[in-house]
Formats: C-alpha cells, structure tokens, sequence
C-alpha cells in the first residue's frame, strides 16, 4: 500500500497510527537488509568491483512484499487442505540458504512454516538409521518445513570431509532415491533447491564475515574448510545431482551471487511449484469489550517493569 493510498486523516489520528504501523513494517525490512560491516576500504573496493548494481532497494522491497503476500496465501491455501510440504536448501557455505529462508518465514506463522537446522549428530545418531534423525521433523498435515541442510548432508560435507566412509556415501545414494519416493508417495511435495556461488563470491564472502563482528559467529573451522576443499566439494556435488535429480524430486539450481535475485527468484519459484488457490475465509470482527463497574485495576509494583531506558 502506498502513502497515498492511506484514507485521510481522521479525528482520532487515524491516518497518522497507520502511517507509523506501516512505516514500522518497512524498518523491519530494512533492518533485515542493512549490514554495514567494518570492512577495511580495500575489501569494500575489491566487493564494489565485483559487484554490478543490484536491485533498488525500493524495488527489490515492492517485489519482497508482493511474494511474501502470496506466501501467506499459500499457507492458508496449505493448512486448508491440510498438505505437506518440504524444502530443501542446499549449498555451499555462505551461498544464501539462510537469508531466502529468513524472507519465506518472516510473515508466515511459525505454527505453519518451520525451519529445521540440525546440529551434528550425537553418538546416539550415528548409531542410527542414517535418515532416522529427519524423519521426526517431516510435516504432518497443513504444515510447511524448510531444511537448512538436509540428509544431503551426507553426499557433501560428510563425505568431504571424510565423517562418512564411501561405504556410507554409497549405501546413501542407493537409498535416498528410493527414500524421497515413498516421502512423495506418502503426500508429501518435495522441493530442493541448490544456491550456487563462485568461488570468488565465496571468498569475498567470507572475508566479509571475517571482518564484520555481527557476523563473525556465521564462520565455523568446518566453514573455513570448506575454501580449502573447494575442488572436492564441487565433485562431490556434481555426483549428487547425478544420482539424486529424480523425476519425483528433482533439483533446482538457485544462482545465487546477487543474494536479492536469488532471493525473489527462488520464492516466485517455489510458489509456480504449489497449485494453491483461494480458500474461504470467516469474516472477523472484533467483539465488544466487556466493562465490569466493579473491577478495579491492581497497581504493580515499579520493580516489576522493565526500566525505560530508550
């Protein structure tokens, strides 16, 4: 909604509430979107350089919020029907997975869309069924899960980094196949994505992380690694796509250097996947307060609130 569109000012200062309502929603936004990281000025020439003009802010705002819309019409469309459905994100470190996955949940109820990030498996888990630890977080009907890094966890950092054997790797891409079939077979729709940077932007990346604080903690010794075996992942991710690029689910390939085009591109995407439709809705109406003449509001103490300092 533009500015314009707002209905004049009325007695009650309307206008001016739903100017400030909107105008907090837009901060939020940009919140997500500013990041000024204390980069040395070679490092912020060297980043210009490699970067063309991406979208205006402006722009890339109107599209966001058009997309973010229709997702909220999706989750209706989702727990109306009661469908299940999964999104995998995959891809190097630093590619862009957790911003896309910030964007999609961000006006989402968190009782609908969930995302699952797991840590590395306990000694418990090894001793498991390899895919047993994800199937407790599949969706049951009217929900949508979004893995930030999934079982494929297996045929990319395990293997390269040599926690699992090629027995394992092997025995992985026999099974997985077969795994994602009965999820598909089961109700569920499966979608995965792969974001795909260059090794430049990568890099660039991650000496952005390194010399900004409120990102240092996003950098690992696992992260770091995976520069040195830059090579060995990109094989390892092309064998993935050879022997898991089923028709049941099959990948797609999120190019991911402009993190904004990446961004709208893989929503507006994922939305041309799902066919939702309307749903019908109950009108809401907010009910009349109810006065008791003989309550009486209790008086807390100060020390109870949280001290005004801003």
């Amino acid at each position: 909604m533009a500015m314009d569109d707002i209905p004049p000012k009325d007695e009650d200062g309307g206008r001016d509430w739903l100017e400030a309502e909107l105008a907090d929603t837009l901060d939020e936004d940009f919140e997500l979107e500013l990041s000024e990281p204390a980069l040395s000025m070679e490092i912020r020439k060297i980043y210009r350089k490699a970067h063309p003009a991406s979208l205006e802010r402006h722009d890339y705002f109107q599209k966001l919020l058009s997309l973010q819309a229709e997702l909220i019409r999706l989750q209706d469309w989702v727990q109306y029907h009661k469908e299940k459905i999964v999104v995998i994100f995959e891809g190097r470190d630093s590619a862009g997975k957790g911003g896309v996955i910030k964007r999609i949940t961000q006006r989402l109820n968190p009782r609908v869309a969930r995302v699952v990030a797991l840590p590395a498996p306990s000694e418990r888990e090894r001793s498991q069924w390899y895919f047993q630890r994800y199937v407790p977080h599949l969706p049951a009907g009217g929900e949508i899960v979004l893995f930030d890094r999934s079982w494929y966890n297996r045929s990319g950092v395990e293997r390269v980094m040599g926690f699992a054997s090629e027995d394992q790797v092997e025995q992985f891409f026999n099974d997985v196949p077969e795994f994602e079939r009965m999820l598909v077979r089961s109700g569920i729709r499966l979608v995965k994505y792969w974001f795909s940077i260059t090794d430049e932007e990568q890099q660039m990346r991650f000496l952005m992380r390194i010399h900004d604080p409120l990102k240092q903690w996003k950098l690992s010794p696992m992260d770091l690694q995976s520069r040195v075996r830059w090579e060995q992942y990109t094989k390892a991710k092309e064998e993935t796509f050879a022997r898991t690029n089923i028709p049941e689910a099959p990948w797609y390939i999120v190019p991911g250097n402009d993190k904004k085009r990446a961004r709208l591109n893989c929503i507006d995407h994922l939305l041309t996947l799902i066919p939702y439709g309307p749903v019908p809705h109950e009108d809401i109406k907010l009910p009349e307060r109810v006065f008791n003449p003989n309550y009486e509001r209790v008086v807390l103490p100060p020390e109870l609130y949280v001290p005004s300092k801003y």
